[in-house]
């Protein structure tokens, strides 16, 4: 009998295996044709309102990967990023389609060296086959340039944020189900070309989920001479490029709203119903006096007399008649429609009313917002920022220190402008954060925040 519910649940696994194995070979055979990805935030860039004036003439130089983590993988060493190293494209796309076209005018500054030659070729081109023309060469067209820049990057994936599954296993029989959350971050940044100031900066972050579910069956029979394996599974991870892409979105809408709330721009307002006043249609009142009707013997002696001697008798009508009020109907007629300007400061008229205050954010509930305003650091604390930082860990040395023995400092690349010299970018950037963080706590009571 344990044979047979054995053998049973083995050609159950197999069936199933079987079908999965089928499908995976009909799309094989079989492949999807490629299709248009839509934007995961596309609703919401077509819903942003229009601005109130002309496009803004953005560039983006950049975009790019400020993690330097690696894929996640059991037992081997992964030499793939954990995120795409082109993100300014999904920037660039998400300008482009903010308030469907209307915000922003993004210029082409990742590709500039290619530009700029292909303009040098034109140029030259003309000067030699158009100098004979009697105005000379065509004058190129002047390049459009930027009064905003957006920054930023990827500055954090955090892999194996939730890990959790459920699993039983009977008589070498057993299923089992796993899940597993990463998170991504995305900070940009707007900056003022003429001033050189940051005029908004906001940080974003989406979280990516992957599962996976799986029976199994692994027994002996026959004194360990018999053996019945099998198996099957299936698994769904969501894609990386996905979540980078929403994030960025996101950050895109958050930056048009902040901006407004800022009062950088303004959107277009639309007609509001408070603002339109209806005309009341206007009833129009006949009133008819009655007749005054003559006696017969005052009608004959006006005939005989002359009209030049004889005046017309006054006859007053009798008072009780009441006059006949005759009410006409009014044609149906479109009402006048005045639109009257009001002012947001002055005629609004504030509603008593709570408004309901708004969820923290899980930034908000995990990250400091004095370090993550002078640090752009997510961090609970001082002790909590050094570990984030890594200070202590990552080292520098003096660009004397180097010069002096380059052999023994080999790899020490970049410097900063207080002549300190570390191994690549992101330890710079990571001791600049930590210095600006020191400052600030140094000053007056805040010292003892670094004890």
């Amino acid at each position: 009998m344990k044979r047979l519910i054995v053998l049973i649940t083995a050609l159950l696994l197999t069936g199933c295996g079987g079908t999965t194995a089928q499908k995976s070979l009909e799309v094989y055979a079989q492949p999807p044709e490629p299709r248009i990805q839509e934007a995961p935030l596309a609703r919401e860039l077509e819903s942003l309102p229009e601005i109130d004036g002309k496009k803004i003439t953005i560039a983006v130089y950049g975009f790019s990967d400020k993690t330097g983590q690696r894929k996640p993988a059991d037992n081997i060493a992964n030499l793939s990023s954990a995120v795409t190293q082109g993100a300014e494209v999904w920037v660039i796309k998400a300008l482009s389609d903010a308030g469907k076209g209307s915000w922003f005018d993004v210029v082409e500054r990742i590709g500039l060296d290619n530009l700029v030659k292909e303009r040098q070729l034109i140029r030259n081109t003309r000067e030699v086959y158009e100098k004979e023309l009697p105005n000379g060469p065509t004058p190129l067209k002047p390049m459009k340039f930027a009064g905003l820049i957006l920054e930023g990057g990827i500055i954090g994936y955090d892999s194996n944020v939730a890990v959790g599954g459920l699993g039983a296993r009977y008589l070498g029989v057993g299923a089992q189900t796993e899940y597993r959350v990463d998170t991504v971050t995305v900070v940009m940044r707007i900056v003022s070309v003429s001033t050189g100031g940051v005029l908004l900066s906001v940080a974003t972050e989406k979280t990516i989920a992957s599962s996976r579910s799986g029976v199994d069956m692994f027994k002996f029979f026959d004194l360990g001479t018999k053996l019945v394996e099998a198996e099957n599974g299936y698994s769904v991870n969501e894609p990386v490029n996905y979540a980078v892409r929403a994030a960025i979105e996101a950050g895109v809408v958050e930056l048009i709203k902040e901006g407004e709330r800022k009062g950088l721009w303004k959107f277009k307002s639309e007609t509001k119903r408070e603002d339109v006043v209806l005309a009341k249609p206007v009833v129009k009142v006949i009133v008819k006096t009655p007749e005054v009707v003559e006696k017969p013997e005052v009608a004959a002696v006006e005939k005989k007399a002359e009209p030049k001697v004889v005046e017309k008798p006054v006859v007053k009508p009798e008072p009780k008649v009441k006059p006949k009020i005759k009410v006409v109907p009014v044609e149906k007629t479109k009402p006048e429609v005045t639109v009257t300007k009001r002012s947001v400061d002055k005629d609004v008229i504030p509603l008593d009313m709570a408004m309901p205050k708004p969820k923290p954010t899980l930034i908000e509930r995990l990250c400091n917002p004095e370090i993550m305003k002078i640090t752009d650091v997510c961090a609970s604390d001082t002790e909590d920022l050094r570990k984030r930082l890594k200070v202590g860990i990552e080292k520098h040395v003096h660009i004397n220190e180097v010069l002096k023995d380059a052999d023994k400092y080999e790899g020490y690349d970049v410097c900063d402008k207080n002549e300190l010299c570390f191994r690549n970018v992101a330890e710079m950037y990571r001791w600049e954060s930590w210095t600006k963080w020191l400052d600030h706590v140094n000053k007056g009571k805040n010292f003892n925040l670094v004890k």
